[in-house]
């Protein structure tokens, strides 16, 4: 026993590293892929026909190919076209491009859960379009939208160890190169907890931003 608690402590470091590339992915999509998701979701609204077309279409394609393919496409398939990213950008990109889809529906069910009587007391008051959505639309859909959210943020978490495929040394891979060279399960278990322990913070902290925006009903 002694022993494997000793082997645990030895290949904990190169897991925590791994760990803070998974994390470092994790953040940089989730703050990238909201914001543009949310621009998509109003771009599928718009009256202007080619937007709607152009947006739908990318909503489709990347919502209807694996992430791993895309992740693939991006770092192996377009330096065929002499197009070059480093393994962590080309894992953000495909990430970014990837879940910003996936929220762009989710808010666009949202901008059409709100009453479009709202609308027109917003025209009535003399809001602009831009203050209807800041002031009266967005904290509405945001409530909405959480529970979908927080649903694709757990599955983020899980998603990151995709970037295995490239060669980037996030926690899966620390964990697997553990494994193959010391031929042994343990790092695997403690990678499997490692993963457990993060869904369980973020489930935890989205239940508290949810808990924060339950005065609208």
């Amino acid at each position: 026993m002694d022993g494997v608690l000793k082997y645990m402590l030895e290949i904990l470091p190169s897991l925590l590293q791994g760990t803070k590339l998974t994390l470092g992915l994790f953040a940089i999509t989730l703050v990238l892929a909201l914001p543009i998701g949310a621009l998509v979701s109003l771009g599928l609204r718009s009256r202007f026909k080619p937007i709607q077309w152009i947006l739908k279409f990318y909503v489709w394609l990347m919502r209807g190919t694996p992430l791993l393919l895309q992740l693939i496409f991006i770092f192996y398939g377009l330096p065929v076209l002499h197009i070059y990213f480093e393994r962590f950008s080309a894992a953000g990109f495909a990430f970014v491009l990837n879940y910003a889809a996936y929220f762009a529906e989710i808010f666009r069910g949202g901008f059409q859960s709100v009453p479009e009587g709202q609308f027109e007391a917003a025209r009535v008051l003399r809001l602009n379009y831009s203050q209807t959505i800041r002031k009266i639309v967005l904290p509405q859909v945001t409530k909405i939208v959480l529970p979908s959210v927080g649903n694709e943020v757990i599955n983020l978490v899980k998603d990151s160890s995709l970037v295995y495929v490239i060669g980037l040394g996030d926690l899966l891979r620390a964990g697997n190169v553990a494994m193959v060279r010391d031929v042994t399960l343990v790092p695997l278990l403690m990678v499997g907890a490692i993963y457990l322990a993060l869904t369980a913070l973020f489930t935890y902290l989205l239940r508290k931003v949810e808990q924060h925006y339950s005065y609208y009903h």
